[in-house]
């Protein structure tokens, strides 16, 4: 009966695996005759064909190999590259005209060729050459055919002579198979998948060390802390002194500790933001300002209104996120902090002239400003009156902590007035 082994301890949980293979210089060097070109051809060659492809007589032949290549069409090359079982991706059209492949029946007759722990430690052994040389996927498969067979439903395999054996022999490759199949979907980034592998590993053997390690850490890249810290401390409860898991649970109270800071502060945050809000409500009300929020708010960034310079205190100063909307040339100009304090003509004194009115209509004197009231009307902005004065009183209302505000020249009074009041009845 075969031994059974898992990877070797060096594989169990370092954490640079996928370092940087040996250099050149310091594999063993071939001879010069391992590179000296080869007779064999891997296709037979299509003469037909490779008088049509070679036009020119004076070219020098093609080499044998070559030329095998170059006489088939790409149709032809992927049909006879797909009877080779490297490159086999169809079954059915595997064979030749009577529907035979040596090659493929005696792989398969291979894969029978035991019992069924014997195949399925032969498969398990393949993955295991695979993982050394750091080929995650190819390794993962083989430990999943080892993994299928244990658990096939049909029996193909020669009858074992010592069946109690062969079932002992079964429930380890089958914690073998898992645990090292497990390592593959680390490495891989298949974090859900080497936990579930490692489940099944415990429970085939309770007390798997690899299981608790690989699953902890699995867990931990999947932000899982609190089950990853229970995975760590279940494996550190069986062997204290290993290495592997002491630096798993150091990696996760360090993750635990940064999350815990992160929720704090995140805390305190929220309950500086309520505090805030809170004042600000109590200050809005005190002014007697109306405000509203709607479903559909305009996307105004870090902009919205503000107590300055201290947004505890009601006492401080309100600040408005403004736009100037010149209804009558579908232009606008965003103001982030418009103080109670200051009147429209502040703003307006350096946002005049503007650069797009090249019939020069809109100056200090030659603009009127309005404001929408809560019932839909229009009031006249003094231009020279502080914010302050203009919405307190509940005239008007700030939506969505954006005041709006209409700038149109004198002449055009009459027009924007009558849209206003046609868009209102309608």
């Amino acid at each position: 009966m075969s031994r059974i082994e898992e990877l070797p301890d060096d594989f169990d949980e370092s954490l640079n695996l996928n370092e940087a293979p040996p250099a050149a210089q310091d594999l063993p060097q071939p001879g010069f005759d391992a590179f000296a070109p080869s007779n064999e051809i891997p296709f037979p060659i299509n003469e037909e064909r490779l008088k049509e492809v070679e036009n020119d007589p004076n070219a020098p032949k093609m080499p044998p190999a070559m030329a095998s290549v170059k006489s088939h069409s790409k149709e032809e090359l992927l049909k006879m590259m797909n009877k080779t079982p490297l490159f086999m991706t169809d079954l059915e059209n595997a064979g030749d005209e009577n529907g035979e492949n040596m090659l493929l029946d005696a792989l398969q007759a291979m894969q029978n060729e035991g019992t069924r722990a014997e195949v399925a430690q032969t498969f398990k052994e393949q993955g295991n050459e695979a993982v050394q040389e750091l080929r995650w996927i190819d390794a993962k498969e083989f430990y999943s055919k080892s993994i299928a067979v244990i658990f096939a439903k049909v029996d193909k395999w020669e009858k074992p002579e010592d069946p109690k054996a062969e079932q002992t022999l079964l429930r380890k490759l089958e914690e073998v198979s898992h645990i090292n199949r497990a390592l593959c979907n680390l490495e891989l980034g298949n974090y859900r998948g080497c936990t579930l592998d490692c489940a099944a590993a415990l429970k085939v053997n309770p007390k798997n060390i690899k299981a608790f390690y690989r699953s902890s850490m699995a867990l931990l890249k999947l932000h899982k802390v609190t089950e990853a810290e229970d995975s760590a401390s279940r494996g550190l409860a069986i062997d204290p002194d290993n290495k592997a898991l002491q630096t798993a649970a150091s990696k996760i109270a360090e993750r635990k500790a940064a999350m815990e800071r992160a929720a704090a502060k995140r805390k305190a945050e929220e309950e500086t933001a309520r505090k805030q809000n809170m004042v600000l409500g109590t200050a809005l009300r005190a002014r007697q300002i109306r405000t509203r929020k709607t479903n559909q708010p305009p996307e105004l960034e870090d902009a919205g209104i503000k107590l300055v310079p201290d947004p505890l205190s009601p006492e401080s100063t309100i600040e408005f996120p403004a736009v100037l909307l010149y209804p009558m040339e579908a232009q606008s100009d965003f103001i982030k902090a418009f103080s109670e304090m200051h009147s429209i003509a502040d703003h307006l004194e350096y946002i005049f002239p503007l650069p797009w009115d090249s019939k020069k209509e809109y100056s200090m004197n030659n603009v009127e400003c309005f404001m929408q009231t809560v019932s839909g009307g229009l009031i006249k902005a003094g231009k020279k009156v502080p914010l302050l004065q203009i919405l307190s009183g509940g005239k008007v209302e700030v939506l969505d902590e954006l005041v709006r505000i209409f700038v149109v020249p004198i002449a055009k009074t009459g027009a924007f007035i009558a849209a206003m009041k046609a868009r209102k009845e309608g």
